[in-house]
């Protein structure tokens, strides 16, 4: 769908912004928008918030991240209508979405920078400085050696703004045409689950069962595995692999630390995301590495929050781990490639279940994951068994990739339908009803 253009435009003096409707204004961040800055000192809220993949979402605060209760008296109190920013790590991360939308009162990181809007209507500031997040505006302005700003910073950056009953417009029109682009995104989201089960299913097969279809069985000795090949051997986790548990304590985390602490949060989809990354310090790197560094190739593995997400390390990546983060050495590095694989499989889940008795909760403690029965194969099938799964997944990946090469375009052009509007390149008056823009 193409969209009209405004009858006339004028220089709006910025360089990025270029030219904006005739009618329009031009004003610094602190004409419209006020600093948030009310403290949680007392604990005067609890209800835990987080800026995550350009959303502000709840978490729990007694299992985040190994964080003391009374930290939270550190952080900030935010309102709806309050819009978040992150501008930490500006110079490592530039792909992360910085800016959300609050729609509830609650605690957020005092790292964070809140904007509480003034002269100006709250969804509009917030689809605008999502359009700047986008367009990589706050990436030219950080300064320091991570790259951070606080509000002193960006308080004199420009703003295109239309008057208040166009503005109210134009977040009407964003809101109904990014529900529609959200709903078609959601549809290939749902695909890519539904591949995602599919290929847990060969695998879990595969591994448990082997290639051979006439293969004699024998009982496993583990009721939710059942019958494996009866010359496959069932071992515990340790019996294979050194098994390496985080220290009790997190690292202390620092704006300007240069070593990546691993946390659960980070191991999505069997790698490494630096979404929400945290760092240390050398000296608090080298005391919770006592035990070693994670080796490129080792597999990373999380035991709570959510449990069983596995991730090999990546090479030139020094790291440690945070709480409930573990480490898993092959005693035989062949081996590696398999036992990554089984811990992709319904085996895990499985395993889990049964260890948590019905509870909603699941996690695993350390003694927990050192006995996690795993299948051994003769060591002529485990390449065999692994190059078969390969093969099979790569169908399943090319059809997941596909789908989510669509839901990149469409967040392409969810992106460019919010800076068109909001910067004024197209003109959405009319596009609404009346009685959503007053």
């Amino acid at each position: 769908m193409s969209f009209p253009r405004y009858p006339a435009y004028k220089p709006s003096g910025v360089e990025w912004l270029g030219e904006v409707p005739e009618h329009w204004e031009v004003k610094p961040v602190f004409a419209v928008a006020r600093e948030r800055n009310e403290d949680n000192k007392g604990m005067k809220e609890d209800n835990l918030l987080s800026l995550s993949y350009g959303s502000i979402v709840n978490k729990d605060i007694n299992t985040s991240d190994g964080l003391l209760p009374e930290s939270f008296e550190t952080y900030q109190i935010v309102s709806p209508g309050d819009i978040v920013l992150r501008l930490t790590d500006l110079q490592n991360d530039k792909r992360s979405l910085r800016s959300a939308l609050a729609t509830q009162r609650g605690i957020i990181t005092s790292a964070y920078l809140a904007l509480q809007p003034k002269d100006i209507e709250s969804r509009y500031l917030s689809y605008l400085l999502r359009a700047y997040d986008a367009s990589k505006v706050f990436y030219s302005m950080g300064g320091g050696l991570r790259q951070s700003m606080k509000f002193a910073d960006v308080k004199r950056m420009p703003l295109v703004l239309p008057g208040k009953i166009e503005q109210t417009g134009i977040s009407a029109f964003l809101d109904r045409e990014t529900a529609k682009v959200d709903a078609l995104i959601a549809e290939q989201q749902r695909l890519i689950e539904l591949l995602q089960e599919k290929r847990q299913a060969v695998i879990s097969h595969a591994v448990t069962k082997g290639l051979n279809p006439d293969a004699p069985m024998k009982d496993s000795g583990v009721e939710w595995l059942g019958e494996v090949p009866e010359h496959w051997e069932v071992k515990r986790l340790k019996d294979i692999a050194e098994v390496i548990d985080c220290r009790n304590k997190t690292p202390e985390y620092f704006e300007a630390g240069d070593y990546l602490v691993v946390r659960t949060s980070n191991i999505k989809r069997q790698t490494l995301a630096l979404d929400d990354a945290l760092y240390t310090d050398r000296r608090n790197f080298e005391i919770w590495t006592q035990r070693g560094i994670p080796q490129p190739g080792s597999i990373l593995f999380t035991r709570e929050a959510p449990t069983g997400e596995v991730c090999l390390v990546p090479e030139g990546v020094p790291l440690c781990m945070g709480q409930r983060m573990m480490n898993f050495v092959c005693h035989v590095d062949s081996f590696t490639g398999f036992l990554m694989i089984y811990l992709q499989s319904d085996c895990l889940t499985r395993y889990i279940e049964s260890t948590s008795h019905g509870s909603t909760v699941s996690h695993l403690r350390v003694s927990q994951v050192e006995n996690i029965p795993v299948v051994v194969p003769a060591q002529a099938e485990v390449q065999v068994i692994s190059s078969h799964i390969d093969k099979l997944s790569s169908g399943f990946n090319a059809l997941i990739n596909e789908a989510t090469h669509s839901i990149s375009l469409i967040q392409e052009r969810r992106s460019a339908l919010i800076s068109a509007a909001v910067t004024g390149q197209i003109d959405v008056r009319g596009l609404v009803p009346e009685v959503e823009a007053a």
